[in-house]
């Protein structure tokens, strides 16, 4: 089988923990070098990881013509240029979430992409595992009626001020780390972007970040997406899908584990509140990254258009952005 061969720039622990095992897992994918600016931690992630080649600067990793793609989890500050540096290095990229720190900048980013004929996707790798899949699935065929509310929660406690997550000058905060997500699952759900945009945003008084940000999103037709997302409450995260026949409820709906079984229910009929109809849905142990993985490295292979394009990164932050100003 063929494979892309990778390169990884940065050893930030979203990628020695989670993403670069799982690109490894992957058929079609060969993981080949990686990048630091510091040579010995370059040195030290590929040892941990069984990479062949450390670079001790992103530039040489560009420079390497063996790799094909690259996949990038800086800080957000960082994304849009070495997005545009590894695009005009003719590497096809894929990005952490979210994107870019605004929607102006995501456009450049897509852009600058599609002037070197590079494939660019933003990493939510949610939407490719087989719950989700199913999920999409059950509301596109009306088993819950006609759509009219996705609620969700995502948050997790972490008030450490050298935490990039927590820095303004990273462009962290809850909103941009997780309240991405949230906003995401509703926009695919609807299949469209809100018409309408209101949020309440906290911010840390000392560091400057939002640490609880609530928004309500009106879609075309009527439907409503809404949400909370914090860095300053216990971990937990849970959407619901709420539609005029039924509601849906996805367990663990981001940081899905790819070592134990998923479950989504499905709550349609019966006598609800008291007694409601019922369906546990449940999944085989899934790794939603390799997934991610295989698809982008399938389009590479195949040149052919990934299955989720820098557009909808560019809409995601366009109402990231307006949640900001509107709090």
């Amino acid at each position: 089988m063929s494979r892309v061969r990778w390169g990884v720039i940065s050893t930030a622990n979203i990628g020695m923990s989670k993403v670069i095992p799982a690109i490894q897992k992957a058929a079609n994918c060969e993981v080949v070098a990686i990048a630091s600016r510091l040579g010995e931690k370059a040195r030290w992630a590929a040892d941990q990881l069984g990479i062949p080649t450390a670079y001790g600067s992103y530039e040489e990793l560009l420079a390497d013509s063996s790799i094909e793609a690259v996949y990038i989890p800086l800080p957000n500050d960082l994304h849009a240029e070495w997005t545009i540096k590894a695009a005009e290095a003719g590497k096809h990229v894929l990005c952490e979430k979210p994107l870019a720190v605004s929607a102006s900048q995501a456009a450049s980013m897509a852009a600058a992409c599609d002037r070197a004929g590079v494939k660019l996707v933003e990493a939510f790798m949610y939407r490719h595992h087989p719950s989700w899949v199913e999920a999409v699935r059950l509301v596109k065929t009306g088993a819950i009626g006609e759509l009219l509310v996705v609620q969700s929660w995502f948050s997790y406690f972490n008030d450490d001020p050298s935490d990039i997550r927590n820095r303004t000058v990273n462009h962290g905060g809850a909103l941009m780390d997780i309240g991405c997500y949230n906003i995401n699952v509703s926009r695919m759900l609807f299949e469209g972007e809100p018409v309408r945009i209101d949020s309440v945003v906290r911010r840390d008084p000392a560091m400057g970040i939002d640490i609880v940000t609530s928004g309500l999103l009106e879609f075309d037709g009527g439907g409503q997406g809404t949400f909370t997302c914090s860095s300053r409450a216990e971990d937990d995260q849970g959407v619901h899908i709420v539609g005029t026949a039924g509601r849906i409820e996805i367990e663990i709906p981001f940081n899905i584990p790819p070592d134990r079984e998923t479950h989504v229910r499905l709550i349609s009929g019966g006598n609800p509140p008291v007694e409601p109809a019922v369906a546990m849905l449940t999944f085989p142990p899934a790794d939603q990254y390799t997934i991610q993985a295989e698809l982008f490295a399938q389009s590479v292979l195949d040149d052919t258009a990934v299955e989720v394009g820098p557009d909808d990164a560019i809409a995601n932050m366009s109402v990231i952005d307006a949640i900001l100003q509107s709090g």
